[in-house]
């Protein structure tokens, strides 16, 4: 909800309002085991994430978070979808939990991290690239 806060593009809009519904549904799959959480929602993240990702140049150093409010948000996010989904393993370990909830947290990470690159890029904000301390 935070990023939609942002002054963002109608089609990325669109993309953050279906996976906020997404979330609902996975969240709506783990109360009630009989709601299905299907795998066309992941599917759509993997088509989603190739689309962003074709637009943008290939990583060859690793990227720090920073850049915009908006792409810094989606770092933010990010994390906290990590730690979303390390709880869902946890839970994984005492109970059944969806099918395709994990693999959905995983890819949503990744979306995350393209959507900072990108924001960024249409912002003409270059990227904040990692500078090793062993680097000379």
């Amino acid at each position: 909800g935070l990023l939609l806060c942002e002054a963002l593009s109608q089609e990325i809009r669109s993309l953050l309002l279906q996976i906020q519904n997404d979330l609902f549904d996975l969240g709506g799959s783990l109360a009630y085991p009989a709601a299905p959480f299907t795998e066309d929602k992941l599917e759509r993240l993997d088509a989603t994430i190739a689309q962003l990702n074709a637009g943008l140049p290939p990583l060859k150093e690793f990227i720090l978070p920073g850049g915009t409010r908006a792409a810094s948000l989606c770092h933010v996010v990010r994390t906290v979808t990590r730690r979303a989904e390390r709880d869902l393993v946890t839970l994984a370990q005492r109970e059944e939990v969806p099918a395709h909830g994990l693999p959905y947290l995983n890819r949503l990470s990744d979306l995350l991290f393209v959507l900072s690159r990108v924001l960024n890029r249409s912002a003409g904000q270059a990227e904040a690239l990692w500078q090793p301390s062993n680097a000379k």
